[in-house]
């Protein structure tokens, strides 16, 4: 069955954390792809429009953000062929930005976080394609080089990249520690040069550029890579004794004068306009500046701010990348069909006349829903001008990087005479169950329940995927099979648990099936013996539960610490009322839609059966508490209201959760402090009315220390 998108505006919270655990997969195998075996199987602004789709998902439902989410990753592990190097700075990924709308946004979230008014002083520099390298250098000596890797460790390459002609062995005036980072690339003349040689003694010939840059780079043997044309540019500083300068742009400058090849097209702007400018004119030069590059990168000049804006998990918030756009190609949509996802969900798919797409070639394309093949967004109003699509048209496909693309716009001039309106269908195609589209739903779905088959395989496709038990040797070609199997089906979680002991009963039938051994069934029993002790936030998530994504996971675990408070609370809130369900409200993340899916899921009697059926053979574990030794407000919820003066509301609430308190948006008798500022006023009278302690910044920065 083939994975379905739905477009982020018209997603609910049950297809978003189905998407985002879709998106986690296809990501961490381009990732591997890339990274480890240079050879990408997406191409880079696929690989982007994924990201971005991913960053969107988690930006509209914050709950729903996965453990392994994209947005948390950089890079992939290192390989087995080369020593680990852990860096004394972590090299991490940048976020991106697709249209000018998103670098306005970027320079306002600056602004807004620093407390500043916009324009705001900038770099804009070319972003290289090609493969992330640190320099380090001791006394001005080089002692080691490194890959990216997953941003923590990287691969040792010293020997290789000391081969490069742009890296300097030596440097004088240098600080006494100088991690320099840069990107390993090759230019067009040399790549096309080093792929008619490959030709010429009947090698493969390299794809591209910055996989021939990075397999160069990558070489276990450093004569290899010496006779490869190999360039670097240095942009960036890891590790530092001493500082290089108090500005990006004179850092630069300086990292040039140490005798790094720095690029010419580097620019200082002044505000978001000025970015976007740069953006044009560097986008007119791409194709004549003899080496690849896809996009710009913007950053904040002034080195203080930067510190000040600090980073996200994986992403500095003072940088950002602007990308150039992806391709998109014509073909004829041949059939609707609709599949059925694990909440019902009804999801139409494209199948397309074959067709090339960003260099790979496509037969399916993401319809959304309803509402969009009827050429109408989720409030009704118009969309392609009002153009629905339909069976047998000539479509526009926009490759998003995934296996499924999307249809963006059809051509109606070739449509023929007996083209009809596609009719959304009425029932399940599953299990002819009536499909129904409550109010505010953008989709259809199935109620059918426990009876469609197909809801009951995605559930377990889910059970079993990465964010949840992720059992090694039960994807979802194996779940598909064991549903249907009539000797040792796996109809619902608990009978994954039961497996083995049912093939022993059978004296071993798997290992002597099509596609099964000896070794492979007793490596799928002890992985899946491995899965049995599992920690509560994974148990969560992997129950499937509508509107509860990895995110909110966390959180419920978090909160409720084990199995045995999370499900009696579940139990006392069965009425939506009193205090169980007033504490699974307040929460920060989980709303009242949410918390009456939670609810309900385990006062369903045939799902609470089979959750208690699954519990019997899992060894739960409970959360572990943070180290927030020494905190005045562990433990203790609190709400910033009114005007911050000498700090943003993010920087506040950041600091407050590092030291373990809750930051809600709302007072409520379980608030122990509301910080009130100039122009507080419904939060701060409710304190007052609830006997809530009500403090200054001022005294807020006292007592945690910060004063």
């Amino acid at each position: 069955m083939i994975e379905q998108e739905v477009a982020v505006a018209d997603m609910d919270e049950a297809a978003a954390a189905d998407e985002l655990a879709r998106l986690a997969a296809l990501l961490g195998r381009a990732n591997a792809a890339y990274y480890q075996q240079v050879a990408p199987e997406i191409s880079d602004a696929g690989y982007d429009r994924l990201k971005q789709r991913n960053a969107a998902i988690e930006a509209r439902f914050p709950a729903l953000k996965r453990a392994d989410s994209p947005s948390e990753q950089v890079g992939a592990p290192v390989s087995d062929g080369f020593a680990k190097v852990k860096h004394a700075v972590a090299m991490l990924s940048l976020g991106n930005a697709f249209s000018d709308e998103d670098v306005v946004d970027f320079e306002e979230r600056v602004a807004r976080y620093l407390g500043r008014e916009a324009p705001l002083e900038f770099t804009a520099e070319p972003k290289i394609d090609g493969l992330s390298l640190s320099l380090r250098y001791e006394d001005g000596a080089l002692v080691q080089a490194a890959t990216r890797g997953d941003g923590e460790t990287g691969e040792n390459v010293t020997a290789n990249a000391r081969m490069i002609a742009d890296v300097p062995q030596v440097l004088q005036g240098a600080p006494d520690v100088l991690e320099v980072r840069g990107e390993v690339y090759m230019r067009h003349a040399d790549f096309a040069a080093l792929n008619a040689a490959q030709e010429a003694k009947g090698a493969k010939a390299f794809a591209n550029p910055r996989n021939a840059a990075a397999g160069s780079l990558r070489q276990l043997d450093a004569r290899i890579t010496k006779a490869r044309p190999l360039a670097f540019f240095a942009y960036a500083w890891g590790e530092v004794s001493a500082p290089l300068a108090d500005t990006q742009m004179r850092a630069i400058e300086r990292l040039a004068e140490l005798g790094f090849s720095t690029n010419p097209l580097t620019r200082l702007c002044c505000g978001a306009q000025a970015l976007i400018a740069q953006y044009r004119q560097i986008e007119e030069q791409r194709a004549t500046l003899g080496y690849d590059i896809d996009g710009v990168v913007y950053k904040v000049n002034d080195l203080g701010l930067q510190r000040r804006l600090g980073f996200r998990s994986t992403t500095p918030r003072w940088a950002i990348a602007h990308k150039f756009p992806a391709e998109t190609a014509h073909t004829w949509l041949e059939k609707i069909e609709i599949q059925v996802g694990r909440t019902g969900a009804l999801s139409p798919v494209a199948r397309l006349t074959p067709v090339t797409v960003g260099g790979v070639v496509v037969s399916n394309a993401t319809l959304h829903n309803e509402d969009y093949i009827k050429g109408r967004d989720s409030k009704g109003n118009p969309i392609r001008e009002g153009r629905d699509i339909r069976e047998g048209d000539w479509v526009e496909v926009y490759r998003a990087g995934d296996v499924i693309p999307k249809v963006r716009d059809v051509d109606i001039s070739k449509r023929g005479p007996d083209s009809r309106p596609y009719v959304f269908p009425a029932v399940c195609p599953e299990c002819g169950s009536p499909a129904v589209r409550e109010a505010g739903d953008s989709v259809a779905r199935c109620t059918g329940g426990m009876i469609c088959p197909a809801q009951a395989v995605e559930k377990l496709k889910h059970f079993v995927s990465r964010g949840a038990f992720d059992i090694e040797g039960l994807g979802k070609k194996q779940i598909e099979a064991f549903f249907h199997d009539a000797q040792l089906p796996i109809r619902e979680p608990a009978d994954i648990f039961t497996l083995e002991d049912r093939d022993a009963r059978q004296m071993g039938k798997l290992k002597n099936r099509e596609g099964w051994g000896e070794k492979s069934a007793a490596k799928l029993f002890a992985a899946i013996r491995g899965r049995r002790e599992i920690p509560l936030n994974r148990l969560i998530f992997a129950l499937g539960i509508r509107h509860v994504g990895d995110s909110t996971a966390n959180l419920l675990a978090t909160h409720y610490g084990s199995w045995q408070a999370f499900v009696a609370a579940m139990d006392r809130a069965a009425t939506h009322e009193g205090e169980a369900w007033e504490d699974l409200l307040s929460i920060d993340g989980v709303g009242e839609v949410m918390a009456r899916a939670l609810v309900d899921t385990f006062h369903t009697p045939e799902t609470r059966q089979a959750i208690d059926r699954l519990v019997a053979h899992l060894d739960i574990q409970d959360v572990a508490a943070a180290d927030t030794s020494g905190s005045p407000v562990v433990g203790k919820t609190v709400v910033f209201t009114g005007t911050l003066e000498q700090m943003t509301r993010a920087e506040a609430k950041a600091r407050a959760e590092a030291l373990g308190a809750k930051v809600s948006g709302s007072v409520s008798k379980k608030t122990s402090i509301v910080v009130a500022g100039p122009g507080a006023g419904s939060k701060a009278k409710k304190a007052q009315e609830l006997g809530v302690e009500i403090m200054s910044e001022a005294d807020w920065l006292a007592l945690i220390g910060d004063a």
